[in-house]
């Protein structure tokens, strides 16, 4: 037992002796000494007794587990490994050196002090520039995506959760037309070397540049057109990608994959969900699927043979009690398909479907390097 717990055990049998000090004091001075030790059994056996003492046994007990809580770290070893608690958002500092930061990041910022501040990376994952998404979070808190270049500084960012800041007051929440009074018009174009490219012009992200940078945001329509997500690229990183849709390969099919999974649980996490765990197995399925629809060239939750997302887990012998199905075509990246998901009022219901408990990403790249992506969500 701690010196802790020893200590209100101590203030337990004190108080028990204060609050029943009336009744002892009367019996004992009732009484000649050799029958004390009976009264002693008959007070500690009646109820008032009883009833003072399970009051105050329950009320130590709570603040006992409570203090354990907030003193676990330091009855901890130091050598002995804890699961990390999730972190509130930290507090948000005005950028410095340019308009933005993510979780107080800015471009340009050395890896060494990213992961001194945030620790090592949950997952490494190849993106659609060439090179590589870090994801950190706790337990998709505070969730955030950085690239790195070739001399480990910060060349890209993005977050879906209130990590945002600016030197302009734009963040998370606020209006589109805060954001367009302060970065003023959004691009419509973007030159690629000698091809000039055109943005797509939906409503749910603008394209501007900034402090060299291209910086795409995100709006909710479900939320008032409010600003939902961030994606900043330095305009070096941006230049090496010569085309609209990258090669596709092994790697970033897999990247995106994983890349749509986090997403959607930070998503979650961000509204105050559970986080779902990842199936092998459903992955299967789903990739099988966008496969499908890539190489036949449809896009339809029913594939050729008339078989539902149902039929096909089904087919591949995954138990469940409730399921549903995403599919996204087109998209640059996981992080465009993910945002616009959400922008679908079916799609963001089964992103955000309390009773779901597994998810697998399954992605296929037809022809022309166009991304299919399905998302199959269950729980049994």
């Amino acid at each position: 037992m701690s010196s802790l717990r020893r200590l209100f055990f101590i203030i337990l049998l004190i108080g028990i002796a204060y609050i029943s000090k009336p009744a002892w004091e009367e019996k004992v001075r009732a009484t000649e000494f050799e029958s004390v030790l009976l009264k002693l059994e008959e007070i500690k056996n009646s109820p008032k007794v009883q009833d003072t003492f399970d009051r105050i046994y329950n009320e130590v007990t709570l603040l006992l587990i409570e203090l354990d809580d907030s003193f676990r770290d330091l009855e901890t070893p130091s050598d002995t490994s804890t699961e990390e608690i999730p972190k509130e958002k930290p507090p948000l500092s005005v950028p410095t050196d340019q308009m933005f930061s993510v979780h107080n990041i800015e471009l340009g910022d050395p890896k060494e002090a990213v992961e001194k501040e945030l620790g090592e990376a949950m997952r490494k994952t190849t993106n659609e520039y060439g090179g590589a998404w870090y994801a950190y979070h706790q337990q998709y808190r505070n969730f955030l995506m950085v690239s790195y270049d070739e001399n480990d500084a910060v060349n890209g960012l993005y977050t879906n959760q209130s990590l945002l800041s600016s030197s302009s007051g734009i963040k998370m929440g606020v209006s589109k037309q805060v954001v367009q009074d302060e970065l003023g018009k959004p691009l419509t174009t973007i030159r690629k070397g000698l091809t000039l490219f055109q943005l797509q012009n939906n409503g749910e992200q603008e394209v501007f540049q900034v402090d060299g940078s291209y910086v795409t945001v995100f709006y909710d329509k479900h939320e008032d057109d409010t600003v939902t997500a961030i994606q900043i690229i330095d305009e070096r990183l941006e230049s090496r990608k010569k085309n609209l849709y990258s090669e596709g390969s092994t790697e970033l099919k897999e990247g995106f994959e994983f890349q749509l999974f986090d997403l959607t649980n930070a998503a979650r996490v961000e509204k105050g969900l559970g986080i779902l765990a990842w199936d092998d197995q459903v992955k299967d399925t789903a990739r099988k699927h966008s496969m499908d629809m890539a190489e036949q060239d449809y896009f339809s939750h029913t594939n050729l043979n008339g078989q539902s997302p149902f039929d096909r887990m089904e087919e591949d012998q995954i138990a469940f009690r409730t399921a549903g199905e995403n599919l996204a075509y087109g998209q640059l990246s996981s992080i465009f398909a993910h945002e616009g998901l959400m922008n679908s009022k079916g799609h963001r219901d089964n992103i955000l479907q309390p009773q779901y408990e597994q998810l697998g990403v399954g992605v296929a790249f037809n022809e022309k390097n166009q991304p299919y992506f399905t998302e199959n969500f269950f729980s049994n």
